[in-house]
């Protein structure tokens, strides 16, 4: 029954989720957090981290770490063919349907016409991992004890380095994850 579950959950994310995996991360979220319950919202943001950390498209390391989670390799597969087929089948199609009818200026208009819902898929996203990184339970608050005050710093230290200093992304995860590993090791020893 499991199988069968991520199966369908992960066909349509992988069916919906136009413009690429950060505009499917509202899709995978509905399923596996709302739907589902299969993740807390931390464990959402869990998920992310390492569904982007790790080499692939976010989408399908998302779906092989909710399939593992949730019922090991044979789960991971289910939920990974879940989400690479529809793409699998759509792109086939689409290739050929617009090598045959590329400069029709109703294919140019229905394309233009996708990028504001893509992009607005993709901020929706950002907004909602944001959210869920910075307050406990995913839910917006000014109350210092709701809101994460190391993952606001780290995002802005992050957030400086990437966008000021043009340093590497992958270096400034690794400081960023230092830097956490360094807090949790000293905290303890200073009550």
């Amino acid at each position: 029954m499991i199988y069968w579950e991520l199966f369908l959950s992960f066909l349509q994310i992988g069916t919906f989720s136009f413009g690429g995996g950060y505009a499917a991360m509202p899709l995978i979220q509905e399923q596996a957090v709302t739907l589902h319950a299969w993740l807390t919202a931390g464990e959402f943001s869990d998920l992310v981290t390492i569904a982007e950390m790790t080499p692939g498209p976010i989408a399908i390391n998302a779906a092989t770490f909710v399939g593992m989670r949730m019922a090991g390799p044979l789960g991971a597969v289910t939920a990974t063919l879940g989400c690479v087929l529809p793409s699998c089948l759509l792109v086939t199609l689409l290739a050929a349907l617009y090598t045959r009818y590329r400069s029709l200026p109703l294919l140019q208009g229905t394309l233009q016409s996708l990028r504001p819902a893509v992009v607005s898929m993709i901020a929706a996203a950002g907004l909602g991992i944001l959210l869920s990184a910075f307050f406990v339970d995913g839910v917006f608050s000014l109350a210092a004890e709701n809101m994460d005050l190391r993952a606001v710093l780290y995002f802005a230290a992050a957030l400086y380095l990437l966008r000021r200093r043009r340093w590497n992304p992958i270096l400034v995860m690794v400081l960023c994850g230092a830097a956490e590993v360094l807090v949790t090791v000293l905290l303890p020893l200073f009550p």
